[in-house]
């Protein structure tokens, strides 16, 4: 029969098991990817952009005088051994466009990748348009990928003789695996002893627990530099690796820490609050001012058969309501919530919560940064 400390030890190691499980649990449940968190750096897109025309439009295109568009059709015919006066061109049915497309890191050579057309010159709309062959460079001015096909646009114009209908914006549109990548950028930091993360929101503290949570894993591995810059070492075992070795960084996970802030949109009456806004104890009332400016105008006419004129003499009424504030506590070291009932309680609309918030913030009790947008 076993003893019972061997009884005593297999339960206590299915408790440590039990305890290790649900806080392994709560941390995926809480917590955000590295990946999601921060870039690697030396990974990132590069920004390409060209210029072209699109073609085959139903008289939507640019006008006669756009003199780029007609000046551009002519060097591109010229090219085909055609010459023709600048001047003397319609293109109605053709449209001068920039192309911008974001070449992916690692992208390779014959890889297919979408583009946006934008129309720069007056064009009404670029639907049913395609277009031609356009070189896309990049900031350094070699060209890197090469556009061409078919434009979708989400959106449509319809015009009649006195009547326009139109749906989003027909003058900008896209092509789907229209770009093929003619050039390959290299990535020497993939091959280092090291890789560095960078924070997409810098902060001491989520810094620290990424590091903490690397070195978990890889003891010593990861120090930070800064509160958005984190060093790792790469293992001697994962050296020839690295890709292995960068994914298993990335699926970590952490819990982010927020900065104490609150986002007001002014335009459209939102308010966004994080979870560390902290108040003190303060009291709230407000009422709402309603003025009612009302105009009359009273006419006085002569008797019949006098001498007299007609007088218009204005009355203007002014009436001004007040309403009843409703005092509200609004107690230390409340939550989210309770900040969110207790603002409702009050009765008021968003607009006027923007202005309590601002309000207790200028008394010195609201412990957040308040950014207004």
């Amino acid at each position: 029969m076993p003893s019972i400390n061997c009884l005593i030890q297999k339960k206590l190691s299915l408790i440590i098991f039990v305890v290790l499980f649900f806080v392994n649990m709560t941390q995926n449940l809480y917590g955000a990817r590295i990946k999601d968190l921060s870039y690697i750096n030396g990974v990132r897109t590069n920004q390409l952009v060209g210029y072209g025309l699109v073609v085959g439009l139903n008289g939507t295109g640019d006008k006669s005088n756009t003199i780029f568009t007609n000046q551009s059709l002519a060097n591109m015919l010229e090219k085909m051994g055609i010459r023709i006066d600048p001047t003397k061109t319609k293109v109605n049915n053709i449209a001068a466009v920039t192309v911008t497309a974001d070449l992916p890191p690692f992208g390779k050579v014959g890889n297919k990748i979408d583009a946006t057309v934008s129309s720069i010159g007056d064009a009404k709309s670029l639907g049913g348009g395609i277009l031609l062959l356009t070189p896309l460079k990049g900031a350094d001015g070699e060209v890197y990928a090469i556009a061409q096909g078919p434009i979708v646009v989400g959106g449509f114009l319809a015009t009649g003789t006195g009547a326009t209908v139109q749906k989003n914006h027909p003058t900008v549109g896209r092509i789907a695996n229209g770009v093929t990548i003619e050039r390959e950028i290299s990535y020497a930091d993939m091959k280092t002893d090291s890789i560095t993360v960078s924070l997409k929101t810098p902060n001491y503290t989520t810094a620290r627990r990424v590091v903490d949570r690397i070195n978990q894993s890889f003891a010593g591995a990861a120090y930070a530099k800064d509160s958005g810059t984190i060093a790792v070492k790469t293992p001697d075992e994962l050296k020839k690796d690295v890709v292995r070795f960068v994914s298993i960084i990335e699926n970590m996970d952490v819990k982010p820490d927020n900065t104490a802030k609150i986002v007001v949109d002014e335009k459209t009456g939102t308010v966004v609050m994080g979870d560390n806004v902290l108040i003190s104890t303060v009291a709230v009332s407000h009422g709402n001012i309603t003025v009612q400016v009302k105009e009359d105008t009273n006419v006085s006419q002569p008797m019949p058969l006098a001498r007299g004129r007609t007088v218009a003499t204005p009355d203007t009424q002014i009436k001004v309501e007040e309403d009843k504030g409703r005092w509200v506590i609004i107690p230390e070291g409340i939550t989210i919530k309770e900040l969110v009932s207790a603002m409702n309680a009050t009765g008021v609309p968003t607009r006027d919560i923007i202005t309590i918030l601002q309000t207790i913030k200028a008394a010195g009790a609201l412990y957040a940064e308040l950014e207004v947008i």
